[in-house]
């Protein structure tokens, strides 16, 4: 069973950046790497939106609204996932959630949120004019 735990969320102003990073713990030695990954972030009254995700070593999604400005990418050696999120905008606003499949799936990196089954708690950004 892996555990996911984000952290990096702060306050910044728009056109800052900021890193999020989200650590996997409890999970088999050596699968980390094949697990499907993947960024939402939900704002107050709105939906969870996907983001980002990866799967395996290649296969990344973004959704249109940060293609071009956020980069999700991992370290398998600390098993983290992070999202480096840059030239921010006040609707970037919202609490960032990681959230993982399971080893070797999904396969496709979707944005959906029913495609993954582990989630962290989130971690607050909030954007200012």
């Amino acid at each position: 069973q892996v555990e996911l735990k984000e952290f990096g969320g702060e306050p910044v102003q728009a056109g800052g950046s900021v890193r999020l990073s989200c650590v996997a713990y409890g999970h088999y030695a050596n699968t980390y790497s094949r697990y499907g990954l993947a960024w939402f972030r939900q704002a107050p009254g709105t939906a969870r939106e996907g983001i980002a995700a990866m799967a395996g070593d290649t296969k990344t999604t973004y959704a249109e609204s940060v293609k071009g400005r956020f980069t999700i990418s991992r370290d398998i050696a600390l098993s983290t996932l992070y999202l480096q999120m840059n030239n921010l905008k006040p609707e970037d606003t919202a609490m960032y959630y990681c959230a993982a499949g399971g080893v070797g799936w999904p396969t496709n990196a979707p944005l959906l949120p029913s495609e993954y089954h582990t989630w962290g708690q989130g971690t607050q950004v909030i954007v200012s004019p």
